[in-house]
């Protein structure tokens, strides 16, 4: 991306995406322990819930960092195609 300014976000972000991470070790922990599937599939649906999440802080941050009247190179193309992925 084209901003190099941290959003308020990233803190929050970083935090998440470590949780997610923690999440992942533990699904591949049980799994290399062939721990039943459906404890294995509960942690999955944690990996995912946490990463859903912090994707939608970080998108959400950025489009309203974008259109916060401060930013004089608004860039929509950019705006736009970030919201692809909300």
């Amino acid at each position: 991306m084209s901003h190099k300014k941290q959003h308020a976000s990233h803190e929050d972000v970083s935090k998440r995406l470590k949780r997610a991470k923690g999440h992942l070790e533990t699904v591949i922990k049980m799994i290399a322990d062939e721990r039943a599937c459906v404890d294995v599939a509960r942690q999955l649906h944690a990996v995912t819930k946490a990463l859903s999440a912090a994707k939608s802080v970080y998108i959400h941050d950025h489009i309203e960092h974008c259109l916060d009247g401060n930013h004089k190179d608004l860039d929509l193309d950019e705006i736009k195609e970030i919201t692809k992925y909300i």
